[in-house]
C-alpha cells in the first residue's frame, strides 16, 4: 500500500514541481503523519480509499488536483484530545502545498474543502467536489456492518485515552447529530449506495454503547 500510495504522491506533486528532493521531503512528511502510533483508523488507509473513490468519481470532479490534495492533506494534523484539527491540517496544507508552485485562488478552496470535514457540511457553495469529498470521508459509515464495526473499534482506539463514561456519551452525541441530519450524504450515487446502510449502522452502534 505505502509503495502504492508514494508512486500517487509523486505522480500528483510533480506536476507541480520538477524538484525531486522537495517532493520526497513531502512525502516523508505525510507518512510520519498519518503513520503515527495512535492512528487506527486516521492513517493512510483511510487515504487510500478516499483516494480510490476520487479516482472513481473523476469524471464528476471539477478540479481534481485540488481534491486530491485536499484528501492527502485533510487529516494531516490529528490528535483526539483536540478540537481544531481541521484548521491546523488546512494551515498545514496551504504552506505545504505553496511550496509547489500551486495557484493561489485553488489553494484556498483546498483550505476550504479541509475544513469543511469539521462539521461535515458543504461550506463551497457551487462546488461539488465539496460534496464528493465530504461523501468520501464518510462512506465508511454506509459499508456493511462488519467492516463498519470495526471502524468503530479502530476509533475507540484512538480515544482510548478517555474512560468508557466519558467515550460513550460523547460518542453518542455524535452519532445522533448524523441521525438528525436531513441527509448524511451530498451526491445522489452516496445517497442511494450508503445513506439506507448507514442509518442503520448509526442506530446499531447507539443500542450497543
Amino acid at each position: 500500500m505505502i509503495t502504492e500510495l508514494k508512486s500517487q504522491w509523486f505522480y500528483l506533486s510533480s506536476k507541480y514541481t520538477e524538484e525531486q528532493t522537495s517532493m520526497i521531503l513531502l512525502w516523508d512528511d505525510i507518512l510520519k503523519h498519518y503513520s503515527d502510533k495512535n492512528r487506527h483508523y486516521h492513517n493512510l488507509s483511510h487515504i487510500q480509499s478516499m483516494l480510490l473513490q476520487a479516482e472513481e468519481f473523476k469524471s464528476h470532479i471539477e478540479d481534481y488536483d485540488a481534491l486530491v490534495f485536499a484528501i492527502w492533506y485533510h487529516d494531516i494534523i490529528y490528535k483526539s484530545t483536540k478540537k481544531d484539527n481541521e484548521e491546523k491540517s488546512a494551515l498545514f496544507a496551504q504552506k505545504t502545498i505553496k511550496t509547489l508552485n500551486f495557484e493561489e485562488k485553488r489553494l484556498k478552496s483546498i483550505q476550504n474543502l479541509i475544513i469543511s470535514t469539521k462539521k461535515h457540511k458543504v461550506i463551497l457553495n457551487r462546488n461539488k467536489d465539496n460534496a464528493y469529498l465530504l461523501d468520501f470521508d464518510l462512506s465508511i459509515l454506509g459499508r456493511e456492518w462488519n467492516i463498519y464495526e470495526n471502524y468503530t473499534k479502530q476509533i475507540r482506539r484512538e480515544y482510548k485515552i478517555y474512560p468508557n463514561f466519558i467515550y460513550k456519551s460523547g460518542r453518542k452525541k455524535v452519532l445522533q447529530h448524523f441521525l438528525e441530519c436531513k441527509t448524511l450524504y451530498f451526491t445522489e450515487a452516496y445517497k442511494m449506495k450508503y445513506e439506507n446502510q448507514a442509518r442503520e449502522n448509526l442506530k446499531k452502534e447507539i443500542e450497543q454503547l
